[in-house]
């Protein structure tokens, strides 16, 4: 957020005046550049389930070499997206219905308690970044930008968990939610689905903004729930 800080006079005494702390620009390095674009081929279905990642052929379509590619590749396993399959090499991770369950129904439960926790202690100012995320996120709805909307969306799931100041929290649910970003990716296709998703948000937010943990909670879980039963029928 943006700040007021008090500035000394040239006369030697303190006024008040306006000032604004821009957050830093950070450079992007080959490696996250080439870890988002595999990410995202493996996200959209442009690399399948199954399907084996040829380092050359991808990398020479991105315009760099097997190095960087290798060390996405690595990134991408830690993250549960790829696999490392003796004599075949990097392959895109399926997942099973059973796969899928078991990893929302922990989400469900660290989403829930870093809500709670949230409605409890996260700033104004927190609360209120959040916001403007979703509000984002609904510009990004109106358009039809499905992959940004995507990401959103799930940089709004880390942003509540995040909220609680609970950094073991946040990395659990960081790696479950790696996981199966695909097949959440998935789970909005079509206007029904997609419109459900977005609804189910409007509730998450309206309980955040009130503070209101129980009904947080229930939010949570309903989109968890609905979540599962969007994604199980396309996998």
């Amino acid at each position: 957020p943006w700040r007021k800080r008090a500035h000394s006079g040239t006369d030697g005494g303190t006024m008040s005046e306006a000032a604004t702390d821009f957050p830093r620009i950070t450079r992007r390095t080959l490696h996250d550049e080439v870890l988002e674009r595999v990410r995202d081929m493996i996200i959209e279905g442009r690399l399948e389930p199954g399907q084996r990642i040829n380092e050359g052929l991808i990398g020479a379509q991105l315009g760099v070499s097997r190095t960087p590619m290798r060390e996405a590749i690595k990134t991408l396993a830690s993250e549960g997206l790829v696999e490392i399959l003796p004599a075949k090499g990097a392959v895109v991770r399926k997942f099973s219905a059973r796969d899928l369950y078991q990893v929302l129904e922990v989400l469900k439960a660290l989403e829930q308690l870093g809500g709670q926790i949230a409605c409890a202690e996260a700033s104004d100012e927190t609360i209120a970044a959040i916001h403007a995320l979703h509000r984002r996120m609904l510009e990004l709805y109106a358009t039809r930008e499905r992959l940004e909307y995507f990401k959103l969306n799930q940089a709004i799931h880390s942003a509540m968990v995040a909220a609680s100041g609970n950094q073991v929290l946040l990395e659990m649910h960081g790696t479950l939610q790696s996981r199966i970003k695909r097949l959440r990716f998935i789970g909005n296709e079509g206007p029904e689905k997609w419109a459900g998703a977005v609804a189910e948000h409007e509730e998450m937010m309206a309980a955040l903004l009130k503070r209101d943990a129980p009904a947080l909670s229930a939010a949570i879980g309903k989109h968890m729930e609905s979540t599962l039963t969007r994604v199980r029928g396309v996998l």
